[in-house]
């Protein structure tokens, strides 16, 4: 019997969630993609087999920018950059690159950075529409960004998705990737209600299928990621997903069973799914997001722990310039 990580293969991509090349080397026959966030980054970069990475960004800053702080953002990039790179020499596929959080409520500016990200790809050799995505907070100026960026061939991850009314946005705007976090949606009602879940009554599974079946029934392109585990049950669960990214520890637990799986999710299913065409103009998105009050709380918490973390990166690379 072959291995349940195998088995999910059949209908499903597999994507390592790590900033920890070892991970991709050690599964590099059964993924196809690769994402990082700041908060793996700013775990990764503080290992000294990764310093190297880190001196490049540091020199690159330091060219690029005139004041302290520019030469940092810079830094910053790159240093995202010489990861994808790293990441990409052992996936087949595309890896995806954060852009700064704090850009979550600028369409302009996030339209500007990831033009930025990608001139730097092109530096390195590395072709940006055909291997990067560009991972970008689900909020209503993330969308509009992402909607921008996809027109001019900068393919994109809209991440933080907690609500269907993200997910739908999202779809309208033609984005090439959603990621549902499952988890932490899971930590919400838990929280909130003091129960525990399993199964498919597991609050981020039903979210994920929920966004699978309305995608599927209505026709959109935009492929699904779900993210953010908390155990491999989840990941069962969403088998024929189009996509999960999946940390190493996970990826491990599956590779080592061999019991049966089952598919889950099919487009044949999604058919007879009972959900209703959402309006998703500014005014609604932001209305019916605002009602789910697991998706207000995570996204913003999300934006605010992914800053955080971009914070400490930075911390790192202004010690090592000056």
């Amino acid at each position: 019997m072959p291995s349940q990580l195998e088995q999910l293969r059949q209908y499903t991509s597999v994507v390592v969630d790590s900033g920890d090349f070892n991970s991709y080397a050690k599964f590099k026959d059964f993924v196809q993609d690769g994402t990082t966030n700041p908060s793996l980054l700013y775990a990764a970069s503080k290992m000294g087999e990764y310093q190297h990475l880190m001196d490049n960004a540091v020199e690159y800053g330091k060219k690029k920018g005139n004041s302290l702080e520019e030469k940092v953002s810079w830094a910053i990039d790159r240093l995202s950059v010489e990861f994808g790179v790293e990441i990409l020499k052992l996936v087949p596929g595309r890896v995806s690159t954060e852009l700064d959080a704090r850009l979550s409520f600028d369409t302009d500016a996030t339209i500007l950075r990831a033009r930025r990200l990608a001139e730097i790809y092109r530096e390195v050799g590395i072709d940006p529409e055909k291997r990067i995505y560009f991972k970008i907070a689900s909020t209503w100026e993330g969308i509009q960004a992402a909607r921008v960026l996809e027109e001019e061939g900068l393919h994109c991850n809209l991440t933080l998705i907690f609500s269907l009314a993200q997910a739908v946005a999202c779809a309208e705007a033609k984005v090439s990737l959603v990621s549902p976090f499952v988890g932490r949606i899971l930590d919400f009602w838990k929280k909130e209600t003091g129960k525990t879940y399993s199964g498919k009554e597991d609050p981020g599974v039903v979210s994920v299928t929920q966004i699978y079946n309305y995608y599927k029934k209505h026709g959109y392109k935009t492929l699904i990621l779900g993210a953010s585990f908390r155990n491999k049950d989840e990941i069962l669960c969403l088998s024929g997903c189009d996509c999960l990214t999946i940390s190493p520890k996970f990826i491990q637990e599956l590779h080592e069973c061999d019991e049966p799986i089952q598919r889950c999710l099919s487009p044949e299913a999604a058919k007879s799914a009972d959900l209703p065409t959402l309006k998703v103009d500014e005014k609604n998105f932001r209305w019916e997001h605002n009602k789910d009050l697991c998706a207000s709380y995570k996204l913003a918490e999300g934006i605010n722990l992914f800053a955080r973390d971009t914070e400490m990166l930075e911390e790192l690379v202004r010690a090592k310039m000056s």
